[in-house]
């Protein structure tokens, strides 16, 4: 049995995977400050059906409490951390970005030293197909320049991946970030689209398209979120043995480093992926539509190669069907 701390346990990836690695036999260490972000009944809610758990504790603390975290730390011995606690969100970033510090960067920086002081396996994390930023080539590959990001939601990310390649070398403690595109599913964010038209279209309000529906993301179903997180923590990184300082690679290191795309491999136009949603609603959308908004890319594509050459696994859930299954709980959680 291995005993693996989940942060941002009361959050939508956090809580899908708690529960797979219940459902497998961990001993699991949830960590969430249940911030008001977004509804926190919804986290509370999620919070519920894990405390249920034989195998599960909970402690309710933010990332940035230094002296917490390491008595934490300290105390539980873990194998395996999965950090998927953050700020979310790139437009919020431009609002509050002393936020994405405290959670996003120092935060991060505390469990980077609880990892490397306390022999910790293996450090998982999650970063952003944000990190992207004004790349235009298509798909976006882990062996790209990722220098040019369009918002401190981004650049904190990619703050995160530097962070903990510089761990992996200093300290050979071994890291894997993983880049998620566009997540969606039961139990999901309020602040991202497909709740935000699910809620507006069943109470008859408009919803807003921004670049016009031209939109292009990468959705992919939580279900293969976590199947890649899974297969990840379980294959712990080495230095690539043809790493070379002439020609540096950013996709593999000369430390115990490693960063993957999770993916759909397989972008979807905004505009159908509300046509989906409105056959799966049985309403048509009133649709209002506006420019991009400040912050945002146009497109987000993922090389998932490494991905499945290193763990097998290739996600593969078609919108069609995550969609429906998000409808389907949404129906039945709310009662609409």
């Amino acid at each position: 049995m291995r005993k693996v701390l989940v942060t941002g346990a009361a959050g939508f990836i956090g809580f899908h995977l708690c529960r797979r690695l219940l459902r497998e036999g961990d001993q699991v260490v949830g960590l969430d400050n249940v911030n008001s972000y977004y509804d926190v009944q919804l986290k509370l809610d999620r919070l519920k059906l894990l405390q249920g758990e034989d195998n599960f504790s909970f402690h309710r603390l933010g990332l940035e409490d230094t002296e917490a975290i390491a008595e934490l730390f300290s105390r539980e011995s873990f194998d395996v951390v999965v950090n998927l606690a953050a700020q979310a969100g790139v437009r919020y970033s431009l609002e509050n970005p002393r936020a994405y510090i405290d959670s996003n960067i120092v935060g991060f920086t505390n469990i980077l030293e609880g990892c490397r002081h306390n022999q910790v396996k293996h450090l998982v994390y999650a970063s952003s197909s944000s990190v992207y930023g004004a790349n235009t080539k298509m798909p976006f590959s882990i062996h790209q320049n990722v220098d040019h990001p369009l918002s401190l939601y981004a650049a904190s990310k990619k703050a995160n991946e530097l962070m903990a390649h510089t761990y992996s070398g200093l300290f050979n403690l071994p890291t894997t970030g993983l880049r998620f595109f566009t997540v969606y599913g039961p139990w999901g964010r309020p602040d991202m689209a497909l709740f935000l038209f699910t809620r507006a279209i069943l109470e008859g309000r408009p919803i807003d398209v921004f670049n016009y529906g031209k939109m292009q993301r990468d959705f992919t179903y939580i279900d293969d979120i976590v199947e890649g997180i899974i297969r990840v923590m379980a294959r712990v990184p080495a230095p690539a043995k043809d790493w070379s300082g002439m020609e540096p690679d950013p996709g593999t290191s000369f430390a115990p480093y490693a960063i993957y795309n999770i993916g759909n491999n397989s972008p979807v136009e905004l505009s159908r992926f509300i046509e989906v949603l409105e056959d799966c609603l049985g309403r048509k959308a009133e649709k209002n539509y506006l420019p991009i908004q400040s912050g945002d890319v146009p497109a987000t594509y993922a090389d998932i190669d490494d991905l499945c050459r290193d763990v097998g696994f290739r996600p593969a859930t078609g919108i069609e069907e995550g969609i429906a299954s998000f409808v389907s709980w949404y129906r039945d959680y709310y009662k609409v």
